[in-house]
């Protein structure tokens, strides 16, 4: 159904469509309007609704339910045979797999909308990231990740004969990947903090999907370097939010406030996921298309141990004086964090050490094998899609 052979996109002219564009556009702002928003709570607190870092995050919805509007309507009432034969038809209306996808998604992220609203009036600030609004906001936020991913892998397999096109729409795809990392280590926050660098939890949340990601585009890009670049993408973002965000002023306005927060709270720096991804695209180009079971096994303990073997030391810097500048942001505290906590202590989190951190490294190496194993089988499928 989805991957029947359409004509090629915008033939001979190398231009992406506008509802490309827009679809990036799209997970950019959320991408943003996430991190702002968490450093809005650090930084403020529980303020209203109606703040700019909610407006990024739901501009992704309407941006979504846009572009895929006009794809599902252009479809359903085109009169052209070719537009509708491998449509994906979904109560009585025809259009692209990823437009529907994107179109549920930004429906779900409206939808979280009012309901957060009360939860927060409801109960305050969160404790956690993830509450039940925040949950239906997430899966929206990925079901819009996921149809823009599709609908760029859908044009890039239809223009492959185009050498000009395909490459634009290439990097377009791994510029949307490398943004999709950036949300999906976004909300492994809570377990990934500096003080919990010495525990295999950490590694056990970034192996369950991370590799995925890494496998699933390097099949479907076509391109070598895939886990280098989103990668590359995913450390840039975070650098950048990390560098501007302590520039704007900010007060709490909600108590106890713990720390003399005056300027907005930066993320952590971000996870040294660069190692693992360099590794991966060495040995993916190096073993190629062999089988898949065998490339996972050795992808697995490759991408954990790498990561830890680069992370391990890194943390134990990040909690060194060393690490609290503007480039590292180690010293940045949002106002109620405690003094006598782990976080302004600077102390790790019950480390481990000995059998049981090898213990639960393997559980990580296990769940690394399994990801990278479907990453490989998704992006054989992604290569395929054609609508």
């Amino acid at each position: 159904m989805a991957t029947l052979t359409q004509r090629p996109i915008a033939k001979g002219t190398g231009s992406i469509p506008w509802y490309l564009w827009c679809s990036a556009l799209a997970v950019t702002s959320v991408t943003i309007g996430a991190h702002w928003d968490v450093s809005w709570h650090r930084s403020i607190g529980r303020d209203n609704f109606w703040t700019p870092a909610h407006m990024a995050i739901y501009l992704c919805g309407v941006l979504a339910g846009i572009a895929c509007g006009y794809l599902i309507f252009r479809t359903t009432f085109s009169r052209a045979s070719e537009a509708k034969s491998g449509a994906v038809r979904v109560l009585g209306f025809s259009g692209p797999l990823g437009a529907f996808l994107c179109a549920w998604g930004g429906v779900a992220m409206i939808t979280s909308a009012p309901f957060d609203n009360w939860w927060h009036n409801a109960y305050g600030l969160d404790v956690k990231i993830i509450s039940p609004p925040h949950t239906l906001l997430v899966i929206g936020i990925f079901a819009v990740e996921i149809g823009s991913l599709f609908l760029i892998m859908s044009a890039m397999n239809r223009a492959e004969g185009e050498t000009r096109l395909f490459r634009r729409l290439q990097y377009l795809l791994l510029y949307l990947a490398g943004l999709m990392l950036v949300l999906t280590m976004f909300f492994r926050l809570e377990y990934t903090f500096s003080i919990y660098l010495h525990r295999a939890s950490a590694y056990i949340s970034i192996a369950l999907g991370v590799p995925l990601y890494y496998a699933a585009v390097w099949k479907a890009s076509r391109n070598r370097w895939a886990s280098t670049w989103m990668t590359a993408i995913y450390t840039a973002a975070l650098i950048a939010i990390i560098l501007i965000l302590p520039l704007f002023p900010a007060q709490p306005k909600l108590g106890p406030v713990y720390q003399p927060v005056t300027h907005f709270v930066p993320p952590p720096f971000p996870i040294l996921l660069i190692v693992p991804a360099l590794l991966l695209d060495l040995l993916w180009s190096w073993i190629g298309e062999r089988n898949k079971v065998l490339v996972a096994l050795v992808s697995g303990p490759t991408f954990v141990l790498s990561l830890v073997a680069a992370e391990w030391p890194f943390a134990d810097f990040l909690m060194s004086g060393a690490s609290r500048n503007r480039f590292f942001a180690s010293g940045y505290l949002d106002y109620g964090t405690p003094s006598w906590s782990a976080q302004a202590m600077h102390r790790f989190v019950r480390p481990q050490y000995g059998l049981e951190l090898w213990t639960g490294l393997g559980w990580a190496i296990l769940y690394a094998v399994i990801s990278v194993w479907l990453g490989l089988l998704l992006g054989d499928w992604m290569r395929k899609i054609q609508r």
